[in-house]
């Protein structure tokens, strides 16, 4: 039998899969709040032009500055529709959405749901 050792318990002991949701409100900038190792955001529907971007800050009192979030998201509208983490803090990572389509391309209009996960990174 193999036995499966771990530095961080919350791999084994199922806190990942205790998540929770929020939605988004006003526009694509507002930020959010959800304090969970693992959940779901529903972005505002507010219309995102072609080559255009919105960041927002998720506050998570469990994010450390050196952890890593993983996302997969899915229903956005454009084709090139791309969601990104682009900072992490003690308290806080900031999502960017992107349009990636050309000027004359299709703009973001629908909501976006961005599934997160924590991941906890070892302190050296």
């Amino acid at each position: 039998m193999t036995e499966v050792t771990t530095e961080n318990p919350d791999y084994l002991n199922g806190q990942y899969g205790k998540g929770t949701s929020v939605t988004q409100i006003t526009n694509r900038a507002t930020g959010v709040t959800v304090n969970r190792l693992s959940g779901q955001i529903t972005t505002d529907a507010t219309s995102l032009a072609a080559e255009a971007s919105a960041k927002f800050t998720v506050t998570n009192s469990e994010v450390d500055e050196g952890d890593v979030i993983a996302l997969s998201f899915r229903d956005a509208v454009a084709l090139n529709t791309d969601v990104v983490v682009t900072d992490t803090a003690d308290g806080s990572f900031e999502l960017t959405v992107i349009n990636g389509n050309v000027a004359s391309g299709t703009a973001e209009t629908g909501a976006i749901i961005i599934n997160f996960v924590v991941i906890k990174a070892a302190v050296a």
